[in-house]
């Protein structure tokens, strides 16, 4: 028994590292905070159009029959813009309708930024205030959210979508739902 007493130690530094390593490879980010929206309609909504303003868009372009990203953006916001080649690769080159929510953002700016970079949104609907980013439960910018046909919030993507794997994760939820 004194043999086995000797070895306590090293049992527990290997027990603690075994821990460790599981927390840093299970893809979770500890400074996320998780969405209350999963699994839940998406919040009722009435902004306008960014292309025209005049136009009122509803949550009703959400609700299409087939899965939809929902992505807040902002011409401010440098994440956003590391993340829209990969956005334009979900739009154009994988058919994703994505509906761009310009975030706390001047229209103006919002357009140019759009025009610079291209633009992947099937629709882009303002708010400036912030007021649906707040019923999104959004904490911060960039951040994407998958709507199923029947207007159900399935899936969100907080940060930036960048590189394949990112990519990846979001196409897996999709076809999750296809």
């Amino acid at each position: 028994m004194t043999g086995f007493k000797r070895f306590i130690p090293l049992l527990i530094v290997l027990l603690l590292g075994a821990v460790f390593f599981k927390s840093m490879t299970d893809g979770h980010n500890p400074k996320e905070i998780k969405s209350v929206r999963i699994d839940k309609p998406a919040p009722v909504f009435s902004l306008r159009l960014l292309a025209d303003e005049k136009i009122q868009a509803t949550d009703a372009i959400l609700k299409t029959g087939k899965p939809v990203l929902v992505n807040f953006f902002a011409s401010w916001c440098a994440p956003c813009r590391a993340e829209h080649e990969s956005l334009m690769t979900l739009a154009f080159d994988k058919g994703i309708p994505i509906i761009g929510i310009a975030y706390k953002d001047d229209p103006i700016k919002s357009q140019r930024f759009l025009d610079s970079l291209g633009n992947p949104f099937a629709q882009v609907v303002v708010d400036r205030a912030g007021r649906a980013g707040i019923d999104w439960g959004v904490t911060g910018v960039p951040e994407t959210f998958l709507v199923d046909g029947d207007g159900i919030v399935r899936y969100r993507h907080w940060g930036p979508i960048v590189g394949d794997a990112a990519i990846g994760r979001v196409m897996a939820a999709v076809e999750d739902l296809e």
